[in-house]
């Protein structure tokens, strides 16, 4: 069943999450009628690498990111991206996208046979490297996120980039503890890395 165009709960109000910070992103669209939303993706992002805590995804993400401020950022002079939401190393939420629209996170990638996933997934980065451990708070916020989502979307999975876009992807990599988030969440009718 298609999701509806215009939702409003205790939780959500068309597709905005209530306890989240909104930082709306121009970087989306439409998604295709008749998506379904049931796949989650799961990222990691710091800028620049390494370093937490500043403005600076929520300034590339609103594509107001001072390419000239570290010699990282001339790498990805242009980028216009977005995810859905991003969770803070101290577990705050903070949204840029509608869930109801398509935001601009997976790039090529592939799962359960349908190619695009942006459009009929929602993409969550978690402030963070792919060799650094990820902070409690964030699994926490993660796996609240994910349950909120679930009165939202019918979700059938929850993957890494990595999972999404093998070769190309590593994100968000080998330090994130699949198994916690699984046992958290407790949901057994869905799909989860293998490596779980």
């Amino acid at each position: 069943m298609p999701n509806e165009p215009l939702v409003s709960t205790d939780l959500w109000q068309q597709g905005w999450l209530r306890t989240a910070r909104h930082v709306p992103s121009p970087n989306f669209g439409p998604r295709p009628a008749g998506s379904v939303i049931d796949l989650a993706v799961v990222h990691s992002i710091s800028l620049p690498p390494g370093v937490y805590g500043g403005d600076e995804i929520e300034r590339l993400f609103t594509n107001t990111l001072d390419w000239s401020a570290h010699p990282y950022f001339e790498q990805i002079r242009g980028t216009e991206v977005s995810a859905h939401f991003v969770i803070r190393r101290n577990g705050e939420v903070l949204q840029f996208v509608s869930v109801l629209d398509r935001a601009w996170h997976a790039g090529r990638s592939t799962w359960a046979g349908r190619d695009n996933c942006n459009d009929y997934s929602v993409g969550i980065e978690l402030e963070g490297l792919e060799d650094t451990p990820f902070d409690p708070p964030q699994y926490a916020a993660l796996a609240t996120l994910l349950r909120a989502l679930r009165t939202l979307c019918p979700l059938r999975g929850v993957m890494g980039h990595e999972h999404i876009a093998p070769g190309r992807k590593r994100d968000p990599g080998q330090a994130f503890e699949w198994p916690l988030l699984q046992a958290d969440l407790t949901w057994h009718d869905v799909a989860f890395p293998a490596s779980t």
